[in-house]
Parts: C-alpha cells; structure tokens; sequence
C-alpha cells in the first residue's frame, strides 16, 4: 500500500544497525516529505552513510522499521519481523536512487548504455524508448555530448553526473546522495553540485550526506545533525547552522564551516 501525499514518504522508526559488536546506529527516527531536501551533516563515523544504505536496504539492520512511499524496507511489517526476501526488496530499490561516492558505473559499456541498463533490464522497457529516456536525462545533466564514450574517458565529475542519470533513469521517488562528491578534485564539485541543485527546484525528494556546507545552506529544506549514531540536532539551515542548539552540533559547524 502506497502513502497518501501528507503521509511522509520516507519514514525511519527506532532504527538500530550494528556490525558485530560496535553499534553504528543507535535509534534513529527520521521522516522526510514528498518533495523535501534533507542534508545530513556529521563526522566520519557518525552513522550517515550506513543509514542511507538501510534506507536502500544495502544493509540489513537489527531492530526498526523503515518504509518508503508505504512499503516496508527489508522486513515485514507488524509484530513478527520476517524479511521480505530479495524479490521483493528489489521492487522497493525501484523506487530509491542511490548516487554513491565511487560512481560504480560499467566500465565496458557506453555513457548511454549505463544508463539504459535499468530500465531495459529490471522495467523490461523497451530500448528504442530507453535510449530516448537516456538521452534526455544525459542533456538535463550536460552529458549527451559524451553519451557513446566510454567511462574511463571521463573526468571524476563526469562520471557522476552519469551516475545521476542513471538512478534518475528508474524514476525513483527519492534520491539518496552518499557524499557524492567527497572523490572529485575541487573544480569538479561544482558541476555535480549544481545538477543536484536543478533536482532539488524540480521538486525531488532527496537525501544528501554531505560535507558541502555551501550547499546545506542554500538547498535543503532541513539539516540534520548527526553524531555517535544518533541525531543530534535538526531543523531549518537558516535557523539550526546560524544558532545551533548544542556544543556538538557548534563544535563541528566551527570546524567545517570555513573549510
């Protein structure tokens, strides 16, 4: 069963992970609304990371609920928690683009047929169509002028916008950013950052960790703070980033800020 448009459409509930015994994610309640850009901030080993992968059931995780768009992520819903099983874990990645650090594109095919692939593959769309679809995400990205190049031919940030392309190829309801621009040389982040903005103004509903303060500031709808596998802090950036409400949330602000 789908949610309703006032229903959030990611909803985390008591969400603990943790690999063997050094728990990683310690309770985390997180709702995110249609449309809504949520930037999540923290330091390395705060949980950031590992919560996006839940979300996109990547990772399995001890105790929590986590849905999307209404269905349940990884397990069944209700007292008993079974898991779902891959079949239908893989209808519910349909609907979760997942944009990741390292651009995990296919180095033997074509820009466009990276692209393709979702689609021909997992939707049995048709590849006459595919390629249109493709073709037309690769313009919104800048990228249609390199559609039949290879990846290794591509600058880092090149081959990120073509990661984008191809999450936006599934027609996801979300988008989750794992510091997608943490590998790129400085003069690259732009570019990468600046068809995210373009996402964010048409309206996707997007999750992005990130340390690009720049771009909290100006884009999300709401940060979160997190740290030690809990959210410390949340709220608007123009409010919880100009006066945050606690020292560790200030401390790594003073830290990043000028960065």
């Amino acid at each position: 069963m789908t949610s309703t448009a006032s229903d959030p459409i990611v909803s985390v509930r008591k969400l603990h992970k943790s690999f063997d015994k050094l728990e990683v994610l310690k309770g985390i309640d997180l709702d995110v609304r249609r449309g809504e850009v949520v930037v999540v901030l923290g330091p390395s080993g705060s949980g950031k990371s590992t919560m996006l992968r839940c979300i996109n059931f990547l990772e399995t995780f001890q105790s929590g609920t986590i849905t999307v768009d209404g269905r349940p992520v990884g397990y069944e819903a209700g007292d008993h928690r079974r898991p779902l099983g891959e079949a239908r874990n893989a209808k519910v990645r349909e609907h979760v683009g997942m944009v990741f650090q390292s651009y995990n594109l296919f180095p033997h095919r074509t820009v466009i047929e990276n692209v393709m692939m979702g689609p021909v593959k997992v939707k049995k769309v048709a590849r006459a169509l595919a390629r249109e679809k493709g073709m037309a995400l690769l313009a919104k990205v800048g990228m249609d002028h390199k559609a039949d190049a290879y990846p290794g031919q591509l600058s880092g940030g090149q081959q990120q916008r073509v990661a984008i392309a191809r999450s936006l190829a599934m027609e996801p309801s979300v988008m989750l950013f794992d510091e997608v621009t943490s590998a790129l040389d400085p003069e690259l982040v732009g570019e990468v950052l600046k068809v995210m903005r373009g996402l964010a103004q048409e309206g996707m509903t997007m999750i992005v960790v990130t340390h690009e303060m720049g771009f909290a500031r100006q884009v999300a709808d709401r940060v979160v703070f997190m740290d030690g596998g809990v959210i410390v802090e949340e709220g608007a950036p123009g409010d919880i980033m100009a006066a945050p409400k606690t020292e560790r949330f200030g401390n790594f602000l003073s830290r990043n800020l000028d960065q």
